[in-house]
């Protein structure tokens, strides 16, 4: 220790300055020194294996996270698959039914086309019906009518030709033929 006070005086008296030591170290090699028994300190304290365990477990949530994403990106894929089938079906029902549709349209026009046919026919048959019954009618009260007319000339022709005896003739005439 003396030396280092001898030392320093020496240098002190050159007019150097000189730099204050401990034990014979210079502050970098303190420096120095306490870096190592602190990189020493956390080895002996397991400082990086904590050190690891954190970044393992941040890495393990990492993986946890990108697997997630994905399965909910297959999940999405799937789904967006299942949909777009979903949609193709849609339109080849639709597709289907506009043609079931248009078909049972020609149907219905085709079967009200039968049917007002029919109806027609139909109508033009009691037309007919009707015309003929109108004519027989007609006919019939023509008949009735020359008949009153007969029957009304023949009383008058009778009438006027007979006498009461001619009728009395006439009557036991009838009589006897009973």
């Amino acid at each position: 220790m003396v030396d280092l006070l001898l030392l320093a005086e020496a240098a002190h008296e050159a007019g150097e300055h000189a730099e204050a030591t401990a034990f014979g170290l210079a502050p970098p090699w303190w420096v120095a020194l306490s870096m190592v028994a602190l990189i020493g300190l956390m080895i002996y304290m397991k400082v990086p294996s904590i050190v690891a365990g954190m970044l393992d477990k941040k890495i393990a949530g990492i993986r946890e996270m990108f697997d997630e994403a994905a399965t909910l990106r297959a999940e999405a894929e799937a789904l967006r698959k299942e949909y777009a089938d979903k949609v193709a079906n849609v339109e080849k029902d639709a597709a289907a039914m506009l043609e079931h549709a248009r078909s049972e349209a020609e149907a219905i026009v085709a079967k009200a086309k039968t049917d007002s046919a029919n109806v027609i026919a139909r109508r033009e048959k009691i037309a007919e019906d009707m015309i003929a019954a109108a004519e027989r009618a007609a006919v019939e009260e023509l008949r009735v009518r020359a008949a009153d007319a007969a029957a009304a000339a023949a009383r008058q022709l009778i009438g006027s030709n007979h006498s009461a005896q001619a009728d009395k003739a006439l009557v036991d005439k009838a009589i006897a033929d009973i």
